[in-house]
């Protein structure tokens, strides 16, 4: 009997600790309420116009570097350009030099049978009886390379109407130079230019040619060559 009431005595006392746990859990709880924290309009209005002001600047920081970017472009092609017509300039010059002696000869033979006979000779026709060496029709190519990455890149856009104009005008004049080698060609490889009978006609048109493709246009383009430079100098 007296086992059954120290059980019944312990099983009371442990359920009496059970709830004064759950009381004091309770008061615990009671003791520290959630804290919600409140906000007004102005704070919720500073971090939108913050996250605008970021977005805003990330835009400027980008846009400012694309635009360094494209300046640096813009310069090297520029310059490239630039470096193009001083090479061509210096290799216009030097076959200006070279078409005048062709010329020289070319009308040495037209007088002289002896020199005009050694030009074709069984069929065969000798340029280097009125080239000098390296006995080419043209001495030099004039290239054009910067000029079409400059249009392909839109570059042109960049510089004013004027010089725009001014290149321009010098790229198709070398063109119609460096066409001259075809038209010359085309006299050289014709039929009637193999027959001895016909050598005054044949000088005559090579003459004629390189007057009017190459020499007379020389020296216009060489002037147009250094206003180009000079306008594109700071390149």
């Amino acid at each position: 009997m007296a086992g059954r009431q120290n059980s019944k005595k312990f099983k009371t006392g442990k359920s009496e600790c059970i709830n004064l746990s759950m009381q004091s859990k309770k008061t615990i709880k009671e003791k520290h309420p959630i804290v919600t924290v409140e906000r007004d309009w102005k704070e919720y209005l500073g971090e939108c116009l913050l996250i605008v002001f970021s977005v805003i600047l990330a835009l400027g920081v980008t846009e400012f570097i694309n635009n360094l970017n494209e300046k640096k472009k813009i310069n090297e092609v520029l310059h490239q350009l630039k470096e193009e017509l001083i090479a061509n300039r210096q290799a216009e010059k030097e076959q200006y030099a070279y078409h005048l002696l062709v010329l020289k000869r070319i009308d040495s033979a037209l007088v002289n049978p002896v020199l005009s006979q050694k030009f074709i000779s069984n069929g065969i026709i000798h340029l280097e009886a009125i080239t000098p060496p390296p006995h080419g029709v043209l001495l030099h190519d004039l290239n054009d390379v910067a000029w079409q990455v400059a249009k392909q890149n839109n570059i042109i856009s960049k510089i004013d109407l004027t010089t725009y104009s001014l290149l321009n005008d010098i790229y198709n004049n070398q063109q119609r130079i460096t066409g001259s080698e075809k038209e010359i060609a085309n006299v050289l490889l014709s039929r009637e230019s193999r027959t001895t009978a016909d050598n005054h006609v044949t000088l005559l048109l090579l003459h004629d040619n390189y007057l009017g493709w190459d020499i007379q246009r020389a020296p216009n383009l060489l002037n147009l060559y250094q206003k180009a430079i000079d306008k594109l100098s700071k390149y």
